[in-house]
């Protein structure tokens, strides 16, 4: 017996509507989506922060060149 939790009630798969099982199955579709697509993210933000950090020495690099003395 395959079974359904939501909001802490338990269903019965088998006895669900044709109409539910559907939903069921575009939840399944939606939640898969979702976790690729976090997973997509996470694999950005790393590249962000790589990149970022590829970035700085150059900048610092144009700061130093750009700096006056003090007097």
């Amino acid at each position: 017996m395959a079974t359904l939790t939501i909001n802490d009630k338990t269903y019965d798969i088998d006895k669900l509507s044709e109409d539910a099982k559907a939903q069921i199955i575009n939840l399944q579709f939606v939640d898969a989506e979702l976790a690729r697509l976090n997973a997509t993210a996470a694999v950005f933000q790393t590249a962000r922060v790589g990149y970022l950090s590829a970035l700085k020495p150059h900048l610092a690099a144009l700061d130093a060149s750009s700096a006056k003395p003090a007097n």
